[in-house]
């Protein structure tokens, strides 16, 4: 993909996030893949924002997905889920997610309390390795595709994974018209 120096995952564990690393090392027998075929690459940490990576590595827009983490409340109970969307696209958060999240108002979680939940970093934020009680909604778009580049919850590298993948990490529904076209 592009011009990435892609890896094993689990063998270079010095590239993921703590909680990423974890997950890894326990995937669930159930996905369509297994842990060894996650695959990781470096890149300079300046350069881990969407627009910014995909032009440096020459992956395309729509090899590449976004993992956003959405905060809703109803009363005073806060609730958390990650959205995984093409980088093509935008996620639904007054729409979709706040209604499958059943509350009065949702948006993006502030990035101190992104860092602090995930225990990633800010800008390599992914679906692997979240809190289990969390839901993580895939649009159908990403699953679809035969591999897509994700952060690896740090700024110095990206993860590539199968589509089909991450629609299968525990907590993840696939959901039709997650994202609108940006």
């Amino acid at each position: 993909m592009g011009t990435l120096r892609l890896e094993p995952a689990l063998s270079r564990l010095d590239l993921l996030a703590p909680p990423v690393a974890a997950a890894l090392e326990v995937w669930p027998a159930e996905a369509p893949i297994d842990g060894d075929q996650v695959l990781v690459a470096p890149i300079d940490a300046e350069l881990a924002d969407t627009a910014a990576f995909c032009e440096a590595y020459a992956v395309g827009l729509e090899q590449s997905a976004n993992c956003v983490i959405v905060a809703g409340r109803r009363g005073d109970v806060t609730r958390y889920a990650a959205c995984v969307v093409l980088a093509t696209t935008r996620a639904d958060v007054n729409g979709i997610v706040r209604r499958q999240l059943d509350v009065r108002k949702a948006s993006f979680a502030p990035m101190a309390e992104a860092v602090r939940l995930t225990g990633m970093e800010y800008g390599g934020i992914t679906p692997i390795g979240l809190p289990k009680d969390w839901p993580v909604l895939v649009d159908a778009r990403v699953v679809a595709m035969p591999h897509v580049i994700v952060g690896s919850g740090v700024r110095h590298s990206k993860i590539a994974i199968a589509g089909p993948a991450l629609g299968a990490l525990p907590g993840a529904e696939v959901m039709e018209g997650l994202a609108r076209e940006v």
